[in-house]
């Protein structure tokens, strides 16, 4: 049975993925535990990988390398997570994406996942015409933001038995200002930004649209780099 979370959303199958958008914000206890109930399942072998697709209400999530000087003014609820990572904030306008795939049948490789994540996140922005890139030695997702690097997604994954947890989040039409009250994946000398504030066109469904065209080629950079080693 489908947890009540994972119930209340829309479903469709894409390359042998199912994908789930949920139609309300989901809490982030309730989020975490089906994530890993679906996990568990598909550990088993009796259910589909899956794509979640949501939004959070306020909240900050720390993950774990956090260190608690990055929590400035915890105005909102904080939950520790297992995903890698420093503090983070999730909200109404950001994309949140839970992937739940088996690297097991895709090449067993967490750092090829991890790129070609971070290039999936990348092509999608660029149909929406954001110039964006990956940073080394600074996990998550720039661009430019009146000709400074800002921070327009975070990325933060688990992996257990081979199947991944957590994901990323991207910033469509966040409050910035939420941002306040951590210092975002601890670097200070960076702000964050949003896709509305480089194009006030963009909203959640483009970008879900735009994620959907690129995901075929996603999925098959997974197994480019398939490893044999146990």
């Amino acid at each position: 049975m489908l947890p009540t979370v994972l119930e209340n959303s829309q479903s469709i199958v894409r390359d042998g993925v199912e994908w789930r958008i949920a139609r309300e914000p989901v809490g982030y206890p309730e989020a975490v535990a089906a994530m890993e109930a679906r996990v568990a399942d598909i550990q088993r072998g009796e259910a589909d990988e899956l794509v979640w697709l949501l939004e959070h209400p306020p909240l900050y999530t720390a993950g774990t390398s956090a260190e608690p000087g990055d929590l400035v003014d915890p105005r909102f609820p904080v939950f520790p997570t297992g995903r890698g990572g420093k503090y983070t904030y999730h909200g109404p306008g950001q994309r949140v994406g839970y992937l739940m795939l088996d690297l097991g049948k895709r090449g067993r490789d967490v750092r090829r996942f991890v790129h070609s994540l971070e290039n999936w996140l990348i092509s999608s922005l660029s149909r929406l015409g954001i110039e964006a890139w990956a940073a080394p030695e600074r996990v998550g997702i720039w661009t430019d933001d009146g000709g400074q690097e800002a921070k327009i997604g975070a990325i933060g994954i688990r992996v257990k038995r081979w199947v991944t947890l957590h994901g990323f989040s991207m910033n469509i039409s966040a409050n910035l200002s939420d941002f306040g009250g951590i210092i975002p994946c601890g670097l200070p000398e960076f702000p964050v930004t949003s896709a509305e504030r480089l194009n006030d066109a963009i909203s959640l469904e483009t970008f879900d649209a735009a994620l959907a065209f690129t995901f075929a080629e996603f999925l098959a950079s997974l197994s480019g780099g398939a490893k044999n080693d146990s």
